[in-house]
């Protein structure tokens, strides 16, 4: 990830509708730059758990316990976590069996609550160095930039979802 991505990252949340669309072409921007991955995509924080957002790649896991997996790890410790091989992983959440190596990195809210993680996912084992993580972190900034000008993530993370079933 480099300075090209993020800055078509923040371009393209220009003139969009909202949340969900952004995301969604936020995945296909990143599926399509990075080479060696098989998956790219968010999951957004509901209470407790980590719910499948917009992706591009193979059918994926639709709910993730926070603290669980990579995914959830890096949403509870809200830090960006890159792991060499995953299967090695603790706890380890398998969606895709061809997946090897997996980069994290959290999402925030303007109050810098963690509200979603960005997951990319290689068949290629070790595919992310240190330099990724740095990266991984600029991504999800921009990312959240734009998430913050948008203004609707709370309707995507289902904030007042209570008031609607009353």
């Amino acid at each position: 990830m480099n300075g090209l991505i993020a800055s078509q990252l923040a371009a393209m949340g220009e003139g969009c509708p909202g949340a969900l669309s952004y995301l969604s072409n936020a995945s296909a921007l990143l599926m399509e730059m990075l080479p060696d991955i098989n998956w790219v995509g968010f999951y957004i924080r509901r209470g407790g758990e980590l719910i499948l957002g917009p992706f591009q790649g193979k059918a994926a896991c639709v709910r993730i316990p926070m603290g669980r997996g990579v995914c959830g790890t890096a949403a509870a410790e809200d830090r960006v976590v890159a792991v060499e091989d995953v299967h090695m992983f603790p706890g380890h959440i398998a969606c895709d069996s061809a997946s090897a190596s997996e980069i994290v990195a959290p999402l925030h809210d303007p109050s810098g609550r963690v509200v979603g993680v960005l997951d990319i996912d290689s068949p290629v084992r070790g595919r992310f160095s240190a330099a990724h993580v740095s990266a991984a972190g600029i991504a999800a900034n921009e990312i959240e930039k734009v998430l913050s000008a948008l203004g609707d993530l709370g309707h995507l993370v289902g904030e007042g979802a209570e008031d609607r079933k009353a």
